[in-house]
């Protein structure tokens, strides 16, 4: 195929004109390319170079060599070059002479077209005839070959990567700005432009745009644009990306792991790389985990962040890759770096740091990770390989994964003792025990985070860390139970309420089955949870430390410790002991049906291991697991007591959540008052001063009404609970009142209580009295006996102005209880009622008429009958006491 060339210049007239015009163009090229080419054709001397050149001058002239994008998709190759004078003496002439290449082709044999920067195929004059000569290919130039652009390539070392990012971002279309490359030689933009079409998939270095000289950059429409430093500037141009190469400045570090590679490749001498990647990999040079496999496996070194990349694509493609290949690429990737520890060292062998060869740091890989991953990288490799490959090619990277992870916080993959040379294991023993020991003994690291997985690192090595486990052990136990996160600090039952019950974890039920540390459900472990299970499974040390501060945890704050560790899966069976721990990881299955809590009381025992009567302790934590928040019933307490005995109370330290269980003991349980008996029968001399006198008032409520109940009811009551050491508690009291007014409103009633009462004035106690006799039972005893109406009338009518909390409290029950009942009763009840009343004595019957009279009279009728007035023996009410001594009748 023969190329069509076109030749530009300033010529003497002719057909087409003069000036500048095309002198030489092959035969079918059409007028619309010419007049688009012509506008790609121009020229421009730099302002600093002379006006009027000799011939030796005008050598030093830069060359505009340029491939061009035309409307149709086609290239236009271009080579300018200035001549000096033209034909009619006047300088600036210059010489153009271009090659046009159709859309969808390319140069014969597939050449880039940097690649015929200088061929001798170009001419600086027009062919005699105005044709040209036909030309079928054009040979590459002599001047940009490999050797001479390995030089060039380590002479700008400090700027390949800069470049290499820019361009990348170019050629993929993510960021369309220019790139403007300022050298004071058109020849070096030109080595330049090969080293990116060198690194670039081939398709995008045959579509790569560029110009090797401009003196106005601003006005090139190349991807790549070459100015000299006297050619107009764009620095502060933000359509293009400038590489000035003529100053001393280096530019910044760069954070694209592809542009380091590239540029560490090109340094290295090694640019075959490219093609070698490309070929057998595919034509997707950006691909950094391709570049950096091949570039390790010729022991290139790399930053961090390539090296991620290179063990990530050995992870994902390790059967694509040769044994020779994947052997390397380990040897280069077991290297220490200078960042993985203070001294470089790698299982015992020193090595040089070769990642620092520029002095850059890059951080983030081109395909967006940074090089933080190269630890993790490098372990899921070892993970990968492990048992693959022979030990003595996996080890060293072995070596360099637990180094990074002991020193540098990488991640611990599992290994087991296979993975290891002798040689290795020795030589890491020797040099990461003391930062394994201080690890695992800084109290600033979560125990169940990096330090357990170190553990299993120190068992790996043979590291002995027996004399760290138990207050390693404590931490871990702490945070278990804590339910915060690893590291927060928060020690465990920092919600524990006095008395020992539970604080906010306590309201959970402890049969909720959680995970070590984390609170999941079964079957959602988090992993630090199953590193946790593993470690204590395969470690009996550590488990027998860590079930020892587990059990002293659990003795202590049971509710707490049960909330965080029922169904966690801790293998409290591997070992005998650690009764609370035991009773509290199993316990939440221990459910019997019915929801009996005394029977699940035997079962949380049973799962201890232990009977309680050679433990005593366990009852304590049995007992707090199964009525965490609340005491139990007064009927449990009371049975518990019973079944028990005494005894195995007293020792396990269970009197007072008994004793609690009957303080707190609302009115409706009926229990209460027998298990206060059963209290102070069997507690004598033990009971708190505090604890005593609410436990004598339930045991009086339940004497009220029996033989027991004695004499001075009111007194008692009062006197117990003025003599109380502490506030007695407001449900005993209740209770007490309650019980004691309910006796008051029964028949017969000593009048020596009634006044008492009266005589007291106690708020409390009067309430009592007004609520019993406003209740039901009142009621329907005031309506269906006469005799029970006469006798409330006569209680309800006496000791006037006794106290007026009595006169208050006995005009309402006249009022507000007894006129609606009586004033509801047929005629013959009203009379039995007076009957009653008759034999009771005269004056009762009277004023009883009174006060039943309608009207004003009748309501003020109460105030009539007298204070203390004496009956003769015929007006006693059947059954009535002696009066009190000193008078006070009715």
């Amino acid at each position: 195929m023969s190329l069509a060339q076109l030749h530009y210049t300033s010529a003497p007239p002719g057909p087409d004109g003069s000036g500048f015009r095309f002198t030489a163009v092959s035969p079918g090229v059409p007028a619309t390319l010419l007049r688009e080419a012509e506008q790609f054709l121009g020229y421009e001397p730099p302002r600093d170079l002379p006006d009027r050149p000799d011939a030796e001058q005008l050598k030093s002239f830069p060359k505009a060599f340029s491939c061009t994008e035309l409307a149709d998709g086609g290239r236009l190759l271009c080579r300018s070059v200035y001549t000096g004078a033209d034909y009619s003496g006047r300088w600036g002439n210059f010489h153009a002479h271009a090659v046009h290449l159709p859309p969808g082709t390319r140069l014969p044999d597939g050449a880039l077209p940097i690649t015929v920067w200088e061929s001798p195929r170009w001419a600086d004059t027009t062919p005699p005839g105005g044709r040209p000569e036909p030309v079928d290919r054009i040979e590459p130039s002599r001047l940009l070959r490999r050797d001479g652009l390995v030089a060039f390539a380590r002479s700008r070392a400090d700027r390949l990567a800069a470049f290499f990012a820019d361009l990348r971002t170019l050629a993929d279309g993510s960021d369309a700005r220019q790139i403007v490359l300022v050298e004071r030689d058109s020849g070096d933009v030109a080595q330049w432009i090969a080293l990116a079409c060198t690194v670039l998939p081939r398709e995008q270095a045959h579509r790569l745009t560029f110009t090797t000289y401009t003196r106005r950059p601003q006005q090139a429409r190349q991807q790549i644009v070459g100015a000299l430093p006297s050619s107009e500037p764009v620095a502060h141009d933000q359509r293009f990306r400038v590489h000035d190469c003529t100053g001393r400045t280096a530019g910044e570090p760069v954070a694209d792991a592809w542009a380091e590679v590239c540029a560490r490749i090109w340094t290295a001498g090694r640019p075959e790389l490219f093609r070698d990647t490309a070929r057998d990999l595919g034509d997707t040079a950006d691909d950094v985990g391709r570049l950096a496999v091949a570039a390790l496996a010729e022991g290139i070194a790399l930053p961090p962040a390539a090296r991620a990349a290179a063990a990530r694509r050995a992870t994902q493609r390790t059967a694509e890759l040769p044994g020779p290949t994947l052997t390397a690429l380990l040897g280069e990737l077991a290297r220490a770096t200078g960042e993985d520890d203070g001294n470089g060292q790698n299982g015992g062998n020193a090595q040089d740091d070769r990642n620092t060869q520029d002095g850059r740091n890059t951080q983030h890989g081109g395909d967006g990770r940074d090089g933080a991953d190269e630890p993790a990288a490098l372990a899921a490799l070892l993970t990968r390989l492990d048992g693959q490959v022979p030990t003595a090619v996996s080890a060293p990277l072995a070596a360099r994964v637990l180094t990074l992870a002991v020193r540098g916080r990488g991640p611990v993959p599992a290994l087991g003792a296979g993975s290891l040379t002798p040689q290795v294991r020795a030589a890491l023993a020797r040099d990461l025990a003391p930062a394994l020991r201080h690890t695992l003994a800084d109290p600033a690291e979560p125990p169940t985070g990096r330090p357990l997985t170190l553990l299993h690192l120190a068992d790996l090595l043979d590291v002995d860390c027996t004399d760290l486990l138990p207050e390693f052990a404590g931490r871990v136990a702490r945070e278990l139970v804590s339910g915060k996160e690893p590291g927060s600090g928060q020690e465990p039952g920092s919600g524990q309420e006095p008395g020992g019950s539970a604080g906010p974890e306590s309201g959970r039920d402890p049969g909720n089955a959680r995970h070590p540390g984390n609170g999941r459900e079964p079957g959602h472990e988090a992993p630090g949870a199953a590193a946790l299970l593993d470690a204590v499974r395969g470690h009996p040390a550590l488990r027998t430390a860590l079930f020892g501060a587990l059990d002293a945890l659990a003795a202590a704050q049971p509710a707490v410790v049960a909330g965080r560790l029922t169904g966690s899966g801790l293998p409290v069976d591997l070992d005998p002991g650690f009764p609370h721990l035991r009773m509290c990881v199993l316990g939440g299955a221990a459910r019997p049906a019915g929801g009996d809590r005394r029977a699940r009381l035997r079962a949380v025992l049973h799962t201890a291991g232990v009977s309680p009567h050679a433990a005593p302790a366990v009852l304590h934590t049995a007992f707090r697991l199964v009525w965490p928040e609340e005491p139990p019933t007064g009927e449990e307490a009371s049975l518990l007591l019973n079944e028990l005995g005494s005894d195995a109370h007293r020792l396990a330290g269970t009197r007072d959540l008994l004793v609690a269980a009957a303080l707190a003991a609302p009115a409706e349980d009926a229990a209460a008052p027998l298990l206060a008996a059963d209290l102070l029968r069997c507690f004598t001399e033990e009971l708190a001063p505090a604890h005593r006198a609410p436990l004598l008032l339930l045991e009086f409520a339940a004497l009220l009404g029996t033989d027991g109940e004695g004499e001075n009811w009111v007194e008692r009551v009062r006197a117990l609970r003025d003599g109380a050491v502490e506030p007695v508690p407001e449900q005993v009291t209740r209770r007490v009142y309650d019980a004691l007014a309910r006796r008051l409103l029964t028949v017969p009633v000593p009048e020596s209580e009634l006044y008492a009462l009266a005589r007291s004035g106690d708020t409390a106690l009067l309430a009592a009295y007004e609520r019993a006799a406003r209740s039901a039972t009142v009621a329907e005893r005031l309506r269906t006996a006469p005799s029970y109406a006469a006798a409330r009338f006569c209680d309800w009518s006496a000791y006037q102005d006794t106290h007026p909390g009595w006169e208050a409290t006995r005009t309402t029950l006249l009022a507000k209880v007894l006129r609606p009942v009586v004033r509801a009763l047929p005629a013959e009840d009203q009379a039995a009622v007076e009957e009653a009343l008759r034999d009771t004595g005269r004056g009762r019957l009277d004023a009883y008429r009174a006060w039943n009279r309608p009207g004003a009279l009748g309501r003020l009728a109460g105030r009539l009958t007298g204070r203390g007035r004496r009956e003769d023996g015929r007006s006693r009410w059947p059954g009535d006491v002696q009066p009190p001594a000193g008078g006070g009748g009715r």
